[in-house]
């Protein structure tokens, strides 16, 4: 089983930017592809990256060309870096698997973007 733990939000202004990490335990961690979702108030929770084991990434559209998922397997992280934020992407972010069965999430990270 992997834990997960999430970091890097806060508040922050429309079209300003933030990087969010998400550490993971387990040795398996590097065959698995991972994800960022989030959810907002009173909304079901969305995949909105995605990077499989070998790198290949996937976007919610409303985040292409803002968003960039990476991650280092040597060191069990995946970052997500978020520019030109737009209110829409106020919510919590949370890290877990990109497919399949997923793992105990976290607490998630807070980002909110308001002026």
């Amino acid at each position: 089983q992997v834990q997960l733990v999430e970091s890097g939000g806060g508040l922050v202004q429309p079209g300003g930017s933030l990087r969010l990490s998400c550490a993971a335990s387990g040795s398996i961690f590097r065959f698995n592809a991972m994800g960022w979702y989030r959810q907002a108030p009173g909304k079901q929770r969305e995949v909105v990256a995605a990077i499989s084991s070998r790198g290949y990434t996937h976007y919610l559209d409303s985040v292409k060309g803002r968003f960039t998922i990476s991650r280092d397997n040597a060191k069990n992280t995946v970052d997500l870096q978020m520019n030109s934020l737009k209110p829409e992407d106020t919510a919590v972010y949370y890290c877990n698997k990109g497919s399949g069965s997923y793992w105990d999430w976290g607490q998630g990270t807070q980002v909110i973007v308001s002026s």
